[in-house]
């Protein structure tokens, strides 16, 4: 009432105010006042003028400007010691005020200009709602503010998973489409072909079992030129002319090249004891060692070196080294006859020498049947220490694409996994954005940039691998008598296929990240991230005895024992022995004392000792997470989320019903009024008992008539869409338990890792001791609906304390009538007067008050057996609230009390 009446008299004073200012400054605009309710009231007759309540609601408006805004007398507001943040006691003072851009006003001079229309402001509104809506594309949990509600921040992450999921069905779809069981048996075949056929009908030595020069003549002469050359049906039948089709279907494309790299002589040292007995010498393969001289017949590209950028080579990776793509070559040629002469030629020039390092054989092969080729390479090492080493390379390539009509799907795959990795990219560019470098704490932001890093390499190869295979294939069909390279594209696609087979396994690894939102499945990752420290630790006791064994059986073994032949090779045999994959025998026959010394114990150390041990910390610590999650509260999990929206969904669709739903269905049965008796009879129908029918309908049934009313019908109505939305708040309350309340924060992580792995979890378990947003939110509505039924007993209470304070009086003032009627019975004795006409008016008195009583009395019985007490005045009182004790106890006293008054 006081702040109506303030506002009222602000009203008024506004209104004077305004007439003496209007008539002083003629057309000057209306300034706005400086109390609250005067200025609410001002911008009701001033609808030009928006109070300044919220900075962001002027910010979506558009550009603002800066005004400074005077009111009161001049002079007032000139002395005002206030200056211009305040006013004075006269009212007067500056104010500055924010006016948006684009609205009707006086242009205040040495201000920026008002534009005269609001198209830039709308323009400047839209932008932004635009730039909102494009940026809540890329909206994930690291977007999210700190005090988000739990239940938006799970729906970003649900989106973030959705998102995230098709973008992993996109590159499986694309990796796993490049690949089919025919590029195995393609390899197989082939494989078979050039390595496992022996090299004449006499000896059983195939390609993998070479060991001398001579070997390596037998493989070229037989066996390769029978693998390359099919010239002949199995009918003795020629086949196509100048062409050649490995098993009938692979073509071989252009011809096959032969290349080998040499050492210089004097490439090592002799010792000077031996220089009389050893003229030569011949290191091991390096580039700095590599002979470039021209040798044997000195003319053609097999007797002189030729460089790696003209041959448009590259490094190769043997067994022993690793060799440049330069050296001595010489193409063969379309047909066997002419490829034989080649071949004899070289074997009879003695083009192999001491010197001869590496000889490399290549070509390529193409079906059209599976629409793949297949590029070969066989390698002949020959090392410094004499015989020689082999080693081969199939690799098959679908280098000519979108031909059929899963082609064409999976190049809609790839413009999709474009799509996808420029998303990813501008969704990380914003997270680092916001989070700087506290972005790059988080073991999983990390892994995501690894996987955009991963994907546009991946792409930049099939680019150059697709725009490089045109190139060739031109050529050779200009040429096709010539060597076709497509050792680069075999090199490039290795590496594709190696990206790919990387990003696949890390896309998968990254589900965890959205898997560990689930209690069940998060104790994995919470395990090993407490039980890191002491894994660490663990790991530098294991490789030091790990390491000092293996240096003992490379320095033991080594020089016997092929497993033990490399100190890498001895990593991977204790690993091996670990598992239980080991040769006991070659190891004691290489060393009869120190073998079973070494192998004893470090089976003993190794197995019995530090495995067990390392599953110990493992078995603690999961033991500890699982009772600290036992420990903690619960709060809301994507599987909730999940179903709450799933509840949603199936009551909008009528497909499930609640009791909520069913009493609401039997109410709109009922029309304006319902019975009881109709709605017990429609409820127990549907499986409910008559407690809780009864208690719904004694709730909301006031004036106990059996009967809602109109406006008791609405107000159940009311509660049970409120019931319906606590149900669906209290349906998504998790039932699991997890390990924090509030999304995690990039800062979490450091504070994890400052604690001692040994007791952190039981300081986490309970000091995560608070409450998610959306369990107080329940809270609070439970709270609120209790405290409106308290009141509603409180005010109930207070109408039976009042109907019994006026029992009490009625009782008194009986009482009184009863006195003053024995007062008089006894002075009309006293003094003798008339005690006939006394006793008529005594009578009729106590006539009229005992008829008063009766009627309390079938009124109260009446109540009773409806239920519903009545008042003093005959008001029925709510059925929920029992009659008093002292309300029939003043009834029966004063019935009582009369009967004894009456008979004296």
């Amino acid at each position: 009432m006081a702040g109506s009446g303030g506002c009222r008299r602000g009203r008024e004073q506004l209104e004077l105010e305004r007439l003496g200012e209007a008539a002083r400054a003629g057309s000057c605009p209306p300034s706005p006042p400086l109390s609250a309710c005067s200025r609410q009231a001002w911008s009701r007759d001033n609808p030009g003028f928006e109070p300044e309540e919220e900075g962001a609601a002027a910010a979506a408006a558009g550009p603002v400007l800066e005004m400074d805004v005077e009111w009161g007398s001049p002079a007032a507001g000139a002395s005002s010691p206030l200056g211009s943040g305040a006013a004075g006691p006269g009212g007067g003072g500056r104010r500055q005020r924010r006016v948006p851009a684009g609205r009707g006003g006086t242009e205040v001079p040495g201000r920026h200009q008002v534009p005269p229309d609001g198209a830039a402001p709308h323009r400047a509104a839209w932008a932004k709602r635009l730039a909102r809506r494009l940026r809540g594309l890329w909206g994930t949990r690291l977007m999210e503010e700190s005090n988000t509600s739990r239940e938006r921040y799970l729906k970003s992450v649900l989106r973030e998973l959705v998102t995230y999921m098709v973008f992993l069905v996109v590159l499986c779809v694309l990796t796993y489409g490049t690949v089919s069981s025919s590029m195995y048996y393609y390899t197989r075949v082939l494989s078979q072909l050039f390595l496992e056929t022996p090299v004449s009908k006499m000896e059983k030595t195939d390609f993998k079992t070479l060991s001398t020069m001579d070997d390596f003549w037998k493989f070229t002469e037989g066996p390769l030129l029978d693998g390359l050359y099919w010239e002949m049906w199995y009918n003795n039948k020629t086949m196509a002319e100048n062409k050649s089709f490995i098993y009938y279907e692979n073509l071989l494309l252009g011809v096959p090249r032969i290349r080998q790299l040499k050492v210089r002589n004097g490439s090592c040292s002799i010792p000077e004891d031996l220089k009389d007995e050893i003229k030569d010498c011949y290191d091991v393969y390096s580039v700095a060692d590599e002979d470039t001289a021209p040798f044997g017949l000195r003319n053609g590209t097999a007797w002189t070196y030729t460089n790696e950028k003209d041959l448009n080579g590259s490094s190769h990776w043997g067994l022993i080294a690793t060799y440049s793509g330069a050296g001595y070559y010489q193409d063969l040629s379309r047909n066997r006859e002419m490829t034989a002469v080649q071949i004899a030629s070289l074997k009879k020039n003695l083009w192999l020498d001491r010197g001869t390092r590496a000889a490399f054989i290549d070509f390529s092969i193409y079906n059209a049947n599976i629409n793949l080729f297949c590029i070969v390479r066989l390698l002949v090492e020959f090392p410094a220490t004499g015989g020689l080493v082999t080693s081969w390379q199939f690799q098959p390539v679908r280098l000519i694409h979108y031909i059929s009509t899963f082609d064409f799907f999976l190049a809609a795959c790839e413009m999709a996994f474009c799509l996808f990795v420029l998303y990813y990219m501008v969704e990380e560019i914003l997270e680092i954005r916001i989070h700087r470098l506290h972005y790059f704490r988080s073991l999983w932001n990390c892994l995501d940039i690894l996987i955009i890093v991963l994907s546009v390499a991946a792409i930049g190869i099939s680019i150059y691998r697709t725009s490089t295979v045109d190139t060739l294939l031109k050529k050779l069909l200009e040429d096709q008598n010539s060597f076709p390279n497509f050792e680069p594209l075999a090199y490039w696609q290795m590496q594709f296929n190696n990206i790919a087979a990387v990003t696949v396994f890390f896309v998968w690894i990254k589900l965890f990240k959205f898997v560990n939102f689930n209690r069940t499945m998060s104790q994995l990752s919470t395990t090993m991230s407490r039980c890191v420290k002491d894994v660490v630790g663990f790991a530098i006791m294991f490789f030091i005895i790990f390491l000092a064994y293996a240096q003992l059986a490379y320095l033991v073994f080594g020089t016997q024992i092929d497993d033990f032949s490399t100190f890498q090779d001895c990593i991977f045999t204790q690993f091996r022995i670990i598992l239980g994959d080991f040769n006991f025998t070659e190891v004691e026959e290489a060393n009869r004392i120190l073998g079973p010394i070494y192998f004893t114990t470090f089976v003993f150390f190794m197995f019995f000792i530090l495995l067990n041990m390392f599953l110990a910390i493992i078995n603690d610590t999961y033991s500890e997470v699982k009772s600290d999650m036992a420990q903690q509260k619960a709060e809301m999990e994507l599987s909730d989320l999940i179903r709450k929206g799933y509840n949603k969904a199936m009551i909008k669709l009528k497909l499930k019903k609640t009791a909520v739903d069913d009493i609401s269905e039997s109410l709109r049965q009922g029309g304006g009024k319902l019975n009881f008796d109709e709605l017990r009879q429609d409820l127990k129908g549907k499986g409910h008992t008559d407690a809780e029918i009864e208690a719904i309908f004694t709730k909301y049934d006031q004036d106990g008539d059996q009967e809602l009313t109109e406006h008791e019908h609405q107000q159940m109505r009311d509660d049970l869409e409120k019931e319906r939305d606590l149900d669906l708040d209290r349906s998504s309350l998790p039932r699991p338990l997890s390990s924090r309340s509030f999304p995690r924060s990039l800062d979490d992580s450091e504070e994890d890792e400052d604690e001692d792995s040994g007791h952190s979890s039981r300081r986490r378990g309970s000091s995560s001791s608070g409450v998610s947003y959306e369990e107080f939110q329940v809270l609070m509505r439970r709270v609120d609906r209790m405290e409106h039924s308290i009141g509603s007993i409180v005010s109930k209470i207070d109408a039976v304390i009042v109907k019994l304070e006026a029992m009490e009086r009625a009782k008194i003032k009986r009482r009184d009538v009863l006195g003053r009627l024995l007062d008089g019975v006894t002075e009309d004795e006293r003094l003798g007067r008339d005690n006939e006409i006394h006793r008529e008016q005594m009578e009729r008195l106590v006539r009229e008050e005992l008829e008063r009583w009766e009627s309390d009395d079938t009124a109260s019985q009446m109540s009773h057996r409806l239920g519903t007490p009545l008042g003093l005045n005959g008001q029925p009182r709510s059925r929920n609230s029992r009659p008093s004790s002292s309300q029939s106890d003043g009834i029966d006293g004063g019935g009582g009390g009369g009967g004894n008054n009456i008979h004296v």
